[in-house]
């Protein structure tokens, strides 16, 4: 999700490359949550960190506990934010409550993204 709103609302300003612990496709119920904002992620895929990419970031964003305890160190010239969203993957519940969850993280990631992209364009 964080990739979907970085490439749509910081376009301008930034360049996405999202990335986690492990490789993985996009969780069904985040892609069903951005759609509803009109962004697709259908085709967005986690990938690993690449530590040389990572070498070459201005910023990396961490945006949970387990991403920020066990993500590699960052290079000195790196800027670290950790974002601490808590993950609606393993949410339990009805489907609605699951949906609402998801749609809570989203938009505590949109908030964030649209901040960072307006500190960024000044």
């Amino acid at each position: 999700m964080a990739e979907g709103f970085a490439k749509e609302i910081g376009k301008s300003v930034m360049k996405a490359y999202s990335a986690g612990l492990m490789s993985s496709h996009v969780h069904r119920k985040a892609i069903s949550v951005m759609q509803e904002l009109g962004i697709d992620i259908s085709g967005h895929k986690s990938k690993t960190i690449d530590e040389c990419l990572l070498r070459e970031m201005d910023f990396v964003v961490t945006l949970c506990n387990n991403a920020e305890n066990l993500c590699p160190g960052t290079p000195p010239a790196t800027k670290r934010l950790y974002w601490p969203i808590k993950d609606p993957v393993g949410s339990s519940g009805t489907e609605k409550e699951i949906m609402d969850d998801f749609r809570r993280a989203r938009d505590e990631i949109r908030e964030r993204v649209q901040k960072l992209a307006g500190d960024l364009s000044h």
